[in-house]
């Protein structure tokens, strides 16, 4: 069952990132590319999505301080003139360049067992929560 549940405000943190990478991105006078992310919630671990179609593993970097987990990367341009020569580009909708992503997780996770894997162009990050944060079943003796 898939439920939807803030995590404190995460949702509005989210939102208001994106928000301002917009924006800027309109005021710069050039585009920038935010890519989608998800966050979900499990019982032992948080789960983080991020969408990075032409971006390969080795252009991603992915680190944990003070539970921030931070996605930073480069996404290559779709025509590269000093390789493909020159040429007459007809449309070019697809941004490249530089981008970042950070969320905040809550605390009580396991920094030292975080896994990242990557698989057709999305980002798969677990952060295992301490033990402490997961839920447990409490005997109840006589």
């Amino acid at each position: 069952m898939l439920t939807t549940r803030s995590l404190g405000n995460l949702d509005r943190m989210l939102t208001l990132n994106r928000a301002f990478d917009q924006a800027f991105n309109g005021a710069q006078g050039s585009r920038v590319w935010v890519p989608a992310m998800d966050v979900a919630e499990r019982g032992d671990a948080y789960v983080v999505q991020a969408e990075l179609p032409g971006v390969s593993p080795e252009q991603v970097d992915v680190s944990f301080e003070q539970n921030v987990l931070t996605i930073r990367g480069t996404k290559p341009a779709s025509f590269d003139v000093a390789n493909d020569g020159e040429m007459r580009v007809f449309a070019a909708e697809r941004v490249h360049g530089t981008f970042e992503r950070a969320v905040r997780l809550p605390e009580f996770v396991n920094a030292d067992r975080i896994t990242a894997t990557f698989a057709n162009g999305l980002l798969t990050i677990t952060v295992p929560k301490a033990e402490a944060a997961q839920p447990r079943k409490i005997a109840i003796t006589g």
